[in-house]
């Protein structure tokens, strides 16, 4: 979710059977003063479908009844199974990990409305709330879901390969160099598939518009399953470094800034926070506000937060292709107003750019191999 944009007119957007369903929700809702007064409000920043808070009228002194709407993305069927991310956002719902299931319809599905405010791009480097979702991502790769633990991660990426290669034109696909990425794939798949890495069931897409905090607990919700699957955790924390450099309530949502990716500092304090989640809440608190070391944290095995650091940093090339490949596709299947292409080209250069940093001799020797193909 995201920022209100404006209200538009529900009788001239939305189809007759999902106002049906949503009147019939708020039916049982007896403070409601008319249950055809409804206010549809788009919410900003959802790339992969269009999302919208519902919103009745009520009697004085009550609060406003809302509910959320989401409408499913034209084409994006090619990116994910929904019928698993419907078990998926059941599963976690029961396991009080996001909000309730209220409705469902072919092209979409109606959500609990959760009281919280959905963090902007600042938050994620706020020190307390980046620790409130190390441990919040801790928690959810936790998570025992049904079916086969297995990493998901490689087949994805191969199958998003495929769809590129199929949609972009000749120019496209020689701009992306997508003739290459299949070895890259495979090259990253060798490299980073060590026997240490814990593998765990991960968001993917553990971007600032998929968190939520409430601001009198403090407690974090992670929302929008629709990528989530076993994956090495490393990944997934990977991922969310990555998404710091990205903004998408500017006037230009595309262009990332890789210059704010966190530094040292930065990391290791999360990954610090990941691994002693299960005690953050006595400690982490006070020693985050005084932007000190808490006791129990400098208890933790050095060998192990390195260890993670090293194959976190190795796991952003993997978010840089699979979200390259993902703007490609998008920019052919999905109406969203956004320039996918440009979003795709800035991660493809960020994966060819720290490559033989972030892989060594091995990856350099890779990258010369390529080139001369």
């Amino acid at each position: 979710m995201g920022a209100v944009e404006n209200v538009i007119d529900c009788k001239n957007r939305l189809p007759t059977e999902i106002k049906e369903l949503l009147m019939s929700l708020a039916s049982g809702w007896e403070d409601i003063l008319d249950l055809n007064e409804l206010h549809v409000i788009p919410l900003k920043g959802a790339l992969t479908n269009e999302v919208f808070q519902i919103k009745w009228p009520t009697k004085a002194g009550k609060v406003s009844r809302k509910v959320l709407l989401r409408l499913y993305g034209e084409g994006v069927e090619v990116f994910f199974d929904r019928d698993d991310e419907i078990r998926t956002f059941e599963f976690i719902s029961k396991h009080g990990q996001g909000p309730r299931l209220l409705g469902r319809f072919p092209s979409g599905r109606v959500e609990e409305f959760i009281n919280a405010r959905t963090l902007s791009a600042s938050d994620m480097r706020d020190p307390e709330i980046s620790a409130l979702i190390a441990a919040k991502m801790k928690e959810f790769h936790d998570l025992d879901m049904s079916g086969p633990k297995k990493v998901c991660l490689w087949d994805r990426m191969r199958n998003w390969l495929k769809a590129s290669k199929s949609l972009s034109p000749p120019e496209e696909a020689k701009a992306f160099r997508l003739d290459a990425i299949e070895e890259e794939i495979s090259m990253l798949e060798k490299e980073l598939c060590g026997t240490h890495q814990r593998l765990g069931f991960c968001h993917n897409d553990l971007q600032y518009g998929n968190i939520m905090i409430d601001e009198e607990t403090k407690s974090i919700t992670i929302i929008d399953y629709e990528y989530a699957s076993y994956n090495p955790v490393a990944y997934d924390i990977a991922n969310h470094f990555c998404e710091m450099a990205a903004d998408y309530h500017t006037e230009t949502p595309h262009l990332l800034d890789y210059s704010k990716y966190p530094d040292l500092e930065e990391r290791q304090r999360f990954l610090r926070a990941y691994l002693g989640s299960t005690d953050i809440d006595p400690c982490f608190s006070d020693a985050i506000k005084e932007l000190r070391p808490c006791p129990f944290c400098d208890q933790l095995n050095d060998v192990e937060v390195n260890q993670l650091l090293q194959d976190v940093e190795k796991y952003t090339l993997a978010s840089h292709l699979i979200w390259g490949l993902w703007g490609i596709i998008s920019e052919h299947v999905n109406e969203i107003d956004f320039d996918y292409i440009e979003y795709a080209r800035q991660r493809f250069d960020q994966y060819w750019l720290r490559k033989s940093d972030l892989l060594g001799s091995s990856g350099a020797l890779h990258h010369a191999s390529t080139d001369g193909n």
